[in-house]
């Protein structure tokens, strides 16, 4: 079940718009006091941030740079400024989308729903658990109980595609198509080099045994 934060001052649309997304099965958090919204919100562990930009004390604008300054947390403005410079100004500022008062309720929805999808696939592309071990794509590290250990571009696609299967068992050629993308010649041997050079790095960090030889057929974890 998705959180969704919701940042707005009018205590009926907030209680509205609360109720419609709780019968679409969203969990919602409501901020009633606004003194010190970026820290609620960046405590919050929302999934996504509904932002009015009318607010007492600061307005939506300085929330959203504040919020976007130390989170990637996705935030759609939902504000009665329908301007094409308040749009601008809260994409600028790090919104994911701008949706105008009074919205069509379905589409509001769906514009959630599509920003939600949008982030999980993000942080599938950046980051992938399986068995406690955990490989960052994007830094092209893999950690086990809070050791980590660089990887190789190689060492990361095999990874990656082992991981992908899971259980199943990922042949040779499977393997040796995928580091084929590099564009540089991997012959059998360099396919041997490079798994028992990635086993090594994963016993650094104390998974043992993750990746096991199916004679004949290929790995699997």
């Amino acid at each position: 079940m998705a959180k969704i934060l919701i940042i707005e001052d009018d205590v009926k649309i907030r209680t509205e718009l609360s109720n419609l997304l709780t019968c679409y099965d969203y969990e919602c958090i409501l901020i009633e006091s606004f003194e010190h919204v970026i820290e609620q919100a960046l405590s919050s562990e929302a999934d996504l941030i509904l932002l009015d930009i009318n607010l007492p004390y600061v307005d939506g604008y300085h929330i959203c740079k504040g919020i976007r300054a130390a989170s990637s947390i996705p935030i759609i403005v939902v504000t009665s400024r329908d301007s094409e410079m308040d749009e601008l100004m809260s994409m600028n500022l790090g919104a994911d989308d701008f949706v105008t008062k009074p919205y069509n309720i379905q589409i509001l929805l769906a514009r959630i729903a599509s920003v939600l999808r949008r982030t999980q696939r993000h942080q599938e592309l950046k980051a992938i658990t399986y068995k406690g071990l955990t490989l960052d794509l994007s830094q092209s590290k893999v950690s086990f109980e809070n050791q980590e250990v660089e990887l190789t571009k190689n060492e990361l696609r095999i990874l990656h595609l082992l991981m992908k299967h899971q259980t199943t068992i990922v042949s040779r050629d499977e393997i040796m198509n995928e580091l084929w993308q590099s564009d540089e010649f991997v012959d059998d041997n360099t396919l041997t080099v490079n798994i028992n050079r990635l086993r090594r790095k994963l016993e650094d960090v104390g998974a043992n045994d993750y990746i096991m030889t199916k004679r004949g057929q290929g790995y699997r974890l």
